[in-house]
């Protein structure tokens, strides 16, 4: 199989390959279109020709899926945007070439102009599981405030159960409520969603910024603590030394001791370079630090005693009543002091950390970083508060 990037002669994105019963390799991408390709080299074979695109009218149709089930050849897409306009089609044929008939219950799945909390469905799949259900896996986003709504946790998730009539699949409510992964895989007990970084290496759950050189990332150096060596001078920059785990709860908290003796850095609420709240330590001196688009400023600061200090982020819903402008929830951020006694700095509006204000796909990601220097961390824990 050829590595990941763009074929020659592949006319688009989102590639999905399909063999039919004579072993033909098609692959099908966003457009939508279909050409034969040997999989083994990219090579492809005659002219890419249009398949179906969903709905009249309806914008972007992508990530096509091609499933041979009983007598048909189904073509699974998304179309109407990632947006609020979010939505699932199918149609079938008796071949993976076409020609196509929609289902005439198109879209088959949306939950655009209703009040779900689960919305912009779509880019789905469908899958049997074991004992012969059918399911579709499918990415949603859950937004929250006021208009126009806000998310946070980027793309999700999220599983729907699906039943067959007249040949045709018929999609089920999106489900909430799933349990979820243990450690390190998702927050899990209380006893276990806490890292003392005591193993040579980090747990799978933690994620970087584009690389994680040992050099800039090790619990070697120091045992029991995480050491992030800078090598920019602020979350501003996409060289960063970062490392954080996902938002994966509407309301949480995050902490971690931070020993700034030999650099400055902190914790942060990222979701991009442009886009983040902080807690940054530097010697006896603390200060909450807030980037939005090309705003950036000090909130606040404050003195605190030398020595290893404890940061704190609570992410909680906003204060009622809501209003048709309030935002999604509240970043807060300050220090604990040794007897747990937490002392607030600042509390900001998380509608400037969404995908709505910034932009692109995924959620926000809270974690630690080095602004200069080395700057160690003794732990971090992750506590979800939403039930």
């Amino acid at each position: 199989m050829v590595g990941p990037g763009p074929g020659p002669g592949v006319p688009g994105i989102d590639p999905d390959l399909v063999w039919d019963e004579d072993g033909t390799c098609w692959c099908t991408v966003a457009g939508v279109s279909q050409v034969r390709i040997d999989p083994s080299t990219g090579e492809t074979y005659g002219t890419p020709h249009k398949l179906w695109s969903g709905g009249p009218g309806a914008k972007a149709p992508e990530t096509p899926h091609l499933y041979r089930i009983g007598d048909y050849w189904y073509l699974l897409i998304a179309e109407g945007g990632t947006e609020r306009g979010h939505g699932v089609s199918i149609a079938r044929g008796l071949s993976p070439a076409g020609p196509f008939e929609p289902c005439p219950a198109n879209p088959i799945l949306t939950h655009r102009g209703t009040d779900h909390p689960v919305q912009n469905t779509g880019h789905a799949d469908l899958v049997q599981g074991p004992d012969g259900s059918w399911w579709m896996v499918l990415l949603g986003v859950r937004p929250d405030g006021g208009t126009p709504g806000w998310h946070v946790l980027g793309r999700e998730t999220f599983l729907a159960p699906v039943t067959w009539v007249d040949d045709w699949p018929v999609v089920g409510e999106v489900a909430l409520d799933l349990p979820e992964l243990p450690w390190p895989l998702s927050p899990g007990p209380v006893e276990e969603r806490r890292d003392d970084f005591e193993l040579a290496g980090l747990r799978p759950s933690w994620i970087s910024l584009r690389d994680r050189a040992s050099e800039h990332c090790t619990t070697e150096e120091r045992p029991g603590w995480l050491t992030l060596r800078a090598r920019a001078s602020s979350l501003d920059q996409p060289d960063v030394v970062f490392t954080g785990r996902r938002q994966q709860h509407l309301a949480c908290r995050a902490r971690t001791l931070v020993d700034p003796s030999e650099g400055r850095g902190g914790l942060a609420v990222r979701l991009d370079e442009q886009h983040h709240y902080a807690i940054e330590v530097s010697g006896t001196k603390v200060r909450v630090i807030a980037h939005v688009g090309s705003l950036r400023t000090v909130v606040a600061a404050r003195s605190v005693p030398a020595g290893p200090v404890v940061l704190a982020v609570t992410i909680t819903a906003p204060p009622s009543p809501p209003g048709p402008c309030t935002g999604p929830d509240v970043v807060s951020l300050g220090v604990e002091r040794p007897d747990g006694t937490y002392t607030g700095l600042a509390t900001l509006d998380g509608r400037y950390l969404s995908t709505e204000v910034a932009g692109g796909f995924t959620g926000r990601v809270i974690g630690m970083y080095a602004a200069t220097g080395a700057v160690h961390f003794d732990w971090f824990d992750y506590e979800p508060l939403d039930g």
